[in-house]
């Protein structure tokens, strides 16, 4: 695809930084949003803004006058039976997961209009909002509301700005290294999925480019499900 300026945030690691890397590969200018950046210092074409999504307000200045592309990863996984859940929790995970996204977006909101080939903003929900899974009723209400965010505005927005989420299943970063924290847990959560394995941050990183191409440009609206076949599958063998 033609070279693009695009916005992640939350991209210094993860799914995150698996996606700078693949775009920066294909030569697009990447600005990077995050509160550190000792993994992007050596990479070509990538720029750091100092950013954490809890602030009330984001200095964006340093972004390019036109963005085509805008990514939101920052997530939580924060699971408790919901008797012990606080409501400090639940606001903690719509701060981050909703209410982070929405501040960026209203902030690049004009960059974005200015990409006169139509722009795409790419989000991040989890396979919990559609499959109801124990002690994940905060996590789970946050990402529901994503959901909705990415519907509302891939409708307000078109036919200019594009906007899908995309919705993993447990994906081996550092945000899980508590679930994945031993061989008997990892092999434990690859039985749960009909392909029996983790996934992989190179699995979502390859679909979240592919929404910002302009090979996507007829992908909107959507939420997109890179489970493992979690969420719709049953295999009875």
């Amino acid at each position: 695809m033609d070279k693009k300026n695009i916005f992640i945030v939350g991209g210094s690691s993860g799914i995150g930084l698996e996606l700078v890397k693949v775009l920066s590969n294909n030569h697009h200018e990447i600005y990077v949003g995050s509160r550190t950046n000792n993994t992007l210092a050596e990479m070509s074409h990538v720029h750091h803004l100092a950013l954490d999504v809890k602030a009330e307000f984001f200095d964006l200045e340093a972004l390019p006058e036109i963005l085509h592309g805008l990514v939101y990863c920052p997530g939580t996984i924060v699971l408790k039976p919901f008797q012990r859940l606080t409501i400090d929790d639940f606001l903690e995970d719509f701060n981050i997961n909703l209410l982070g996204a929405v501040k960026t977006i209203q902030g690049c909101l004009k960059r974005l209009k200015k990409s006169l080939a139509g722009a795409s903003i790419v989000l991040f929900s989890t396979v919990a909002v559609k499959t109801g899974m124990a002690f994940h009723a905060s996590v789970a209400s946050a990402k529901a509301a994503v959901e909705g965010l990415t519907r509302s505005l891939a409708a307000e927005f078109a036919p200019r700005i594009r906007v899908n989420a995309i919705a993993p299943s447990l994906t081996d970063t550092p945000l899980a290294q508590n679930l994945l924290s031993s061989e008997e847990k990892r092999q434990a959560s690859a039985q749960r999925h009909p392909l029996k394995r983790i996934g992989a941050p190179q699995d979502i990183a390859q679909l979240a480019a592919h929404l910002l191409s302009d090979t996507g440009a007829w992908i909107s609206g959507q939420i997109i499900h890179v489970d493992g076949g979690m969420s719709s599958l049953r295999v009875f063998r």
